[in-house]
């Protein structure tokens, strides 16, 4: 669906943050019969919808949005409004149609598109292959997940977007270069189930991409690509024949590229979104190999995102490092492999989405990890749980994130590592992710 085919349709826009507001900004100028704002519930990011706002679509929430919504042809939704609310199930149950303000952008403009996604190291993928381009004379500009909402960035000739899950389940048309960092069991809640959100996130790559490059050395990646009956133009990353990293070096093939110090990043993760970021821009049209010594040279003025492993100086010399951005188990073991070779304090917990921190406890049993992990509410007890038996693990349950990090500084040695990787999403006890990595500054601050 685009934008052009909302002419005559009775619209609802469902949401009133960001993307809410770029769809009903988007959405006027094509002439719906008519449109209207809906909200299921307050949340934290609400806007105050009046002004042009409300006079383009009024706002209705609660039961009244329940009736109003009953009325449209297609719902409009925010990344948040899940597959399985019992609103869309209705509507879809009439014959309604559910998209999102990033399918009807890249409806129209699919084949000037990057798109990235992954359970995890979509962030860094994505800024890293906007940089590197740009470094090496293709300008495109940024957005989705990511900074500008689809519907509100300018005209341009390239784009590199940022996808969720939430974005990728309403597209019906592919970006023409796809790339994919990871699959892990996430978001459970919003799609449904575990198939579901695989289904939901490899929607990215089900309508005729050019290209799409994943990171071959995930399994459960790799398998849902190449399932029976599937069809797709894959480019595997991180694999001896194409972008890998082997004794601090980075490879094409057998040809070595540049130093993987360059790349400021830690982690065997990072090196696998790097490779992942290497590959999308080669297919972007960029000789890598060719241009290696350009391509290092804009690697090392790459910066990384603020609250992904990001350290934090401190005064007692402790290191603490905020990887707020953190939600799954999966992205937890990332950071903790980092730093298991110092002495290691963990907090984990955050909203409790009923993940399974199965996994966790597997590496931790595999890699014999020593260290102390203090969880906050609402799942640190959970996890904790999950993990407190294990030789060499100490466990400590925190009322709140305030309270973990003044307990690290007691039981971290010096020299040692305090490392926010909360393993879990942060909404319930803070609006955002930047809202928790902003309340772990400012207790680092506070508890000296």
């Amino acid at each position: 669906m685009r934008l052009q085919d909302l002419h005559g349709k009775r619209v609802a826009v469902w949401g009133t943050g960001r993307e809410a507001i770029a769809a009903a900004r988007a959405i006027v100028p094509h002439a719906p019969a008519s449109m209207i704002a809906v909200q299921d519930k307050t949340t934290f990011l609400a806007t105050d919808w009046t002004g042009d706002l409300a006079q383009m679509a009024p706002l209705y929430s609660g039961e009244d949005a329940h009736r109003e919504l009953a009325s449209v042809d297609v719902i409009v939704r925010s990344p948040i409004i899940a597959q399985v609310h019992p609103w869309i199930i209705e509507h879809r149950a009439r014959g309604g149609v559910v998209t999102g303000g990033t399918a009807l952008w890249m409806a129209d403009n699919a084949s000037r598109t990057i798109g990235v996604t992954g359970s995890k190291g979509k962030s860094t993928t994505t800024t890293l292959i906007h940089h590197l381009l740009d470094r090496l004379g293709m300008p495109n500009t940024l957005g989705g997940n990511i900074g500008i909402a689809a519907l509100a960035l300018p005209p341009a000739e390239l784009y590199v977007l940022e996808l969720s899950v939430y974005q990728c389940a309403d597209l019906t048309e592919s970006p023409r270069i796809v790339a994919l960092t990871s699959l892990f069991p996430e978001h459970l809640d919003w799609a449904g189930s575990e198939r579901r959100y695989y289904s939901d996130k490899l929607n990215v790559a089900r309508h005729n991409p050019s290209v799409v490059v994943y990171n071959g050395q995930d399994a459960r990646l790799s398998s849902e690509l190449r399932a029976p009956g599937a069809s797709l133009p894959l480019v595997a990353a991180n694999q001896p024949e194409s972008f890998h990293v082997t004794d601090h070096t980075v490879y094409l093939g057998d040809q070595p590229l540049f130093p993987r110090s360059l790349f400021k990043l830690l982690g065997r993760h990072n090196e696998g979104n790097l490779c992942v970021a290497l590959a999308a821009v080669q297919s972007a049209g960029i000789d890598v190999l060719a241009q290696r010594d350009q391509v290092g040279s804009a690697l090392a003025t790459y910066e990384p995102l603020g609250q992904r492993l990001t350290p934090i100086p401190d005064a007692s010399g402790l290191t603490f490092i905020d990887d707020s951005l953190s939600t799954i188990p999966q992205s937890a073991i990332y950071a903790i492999e980092a730093y298991a070779d110092r002495p290691l304090t963990v907090i984990l917990g955050g909203e409790d989405r009923g993940v399974d921190y199965g996994p966790l406890r597997a590496f931790f049993e595999a890699k014999q990890i020593t260290c102390t992990l203090i969880g906050i509410p609402d799942s640190g007890a959970r996890i904790l749980g999950t993990l407190q038996d294990l030789p060499g693990v100490t466990t400590i349950v925190a009322e709140d994130l305030t309270d973990a990090v003044r307990l690290s500084r007691k039981s971290t040695p010096a020299g040692g590592v305090v490392l926010l990787s909360p393993a879990a999403p942060s909404y319930g006890r803070f609006d955002n992710w930047q809202h928790r990595s902003r309340v772990f500054r400012e207790a680092i601050d506070a508890s000296l």
